[in-house]
């Protein structure tokens, strides 16, 4: 079995299962291609005076009007490639109802690259592990692979206290539906009011978390 581009293949069954839906916008649809069409037609007709005025012996001069009409003919046809997604505007949302049950799901690898501790801060990095290994997956399903092409001491030692603490941080989160699960985010005051009802055992576990991050 393998999930790919939001779609899920099965091994045991010919049928292929869309993860999201997809939904043309409309009013919005048929204003941009309107929009577009109008453009179309004034771009056409200033291309049309452009070229029937240098082939057509008009007194102009030749070089400046052939590289101003190239300059116009190169961005009319990088304007025709961006209006795909105007053309047909869509809105794309999760098909819960479609999502396997856990043991379905395939395995995911989350592979992490670091090279100079000096510049990408280890904490920073650490903190990037935790909140991949907190993804909402299975656990079992989710494997999240460190490469350090420096070979840092710095990094060894830092991805064990980042285990450590990952064996309460985890767990934590899990038990009250933390959505921030990068430490360095919660732990900051853009993350400190994510919970709005923060029950005294929630506060005194988030004490303990905060004395595990210090140490971390």
């Amino acid at each position: 079995m393998a999930a790919a581009a939001g779609v899920l293949f099965s091994d045991r069954h010919t049928t292929t299962i869309s993860l999201n839906t997809c939904t043309v916008q409309q009013p919005q649809a048929t204003a941009q291609r309107i929009h577009i069409l109008f453009h179309l037609t004034a771009t056409l007709a200033i291309l049309y005076y452009r070229f029937t005025t240098l082939f057509g012996g008009g007194d102009v001069p030749t070089l400046p009007w052939a590289l101003v009409t190239t300059a116009e003919v190169i961005f009319t046809f990088i304007w025709f490639l961006t209006q795909a997604f105007r053309w047909r505007p869509v809105a794309r949302g999760v098909s819960l109802r479609n999502l396997p049950d856990d043991n379905e799901l395939p395995g995911v690898d989350v592979f992490i690259c670091t090279a100079d501790p000096s510049k990408e801060p280890t904490v920073e990095v650490m903190n990037t592990v935790l909140s991949a290994m907190g993804l909402d997956y299975p656990p079992d399903k989710l494997a999240v692979y460190l490469s350090d092409d420096g070979g840092a001491p710095s990094t060894l030692y830092a991805m064990k206290e980042a285990c450590s603490f990952a064996k309460s941080w985890l767990p934590f989160c899990r038990k009250y539906g933390i959505k921030s699960r990068c430490p360095e985010w919660f732990f900051s005051t853009y993350g400190h009011d994510e919970l709005l009802f923060r029950t005294d055992e929630f506060e005194a576990d988030e004490e303990k978390m905060k004395v595990g991050n210090v140490k971390f």
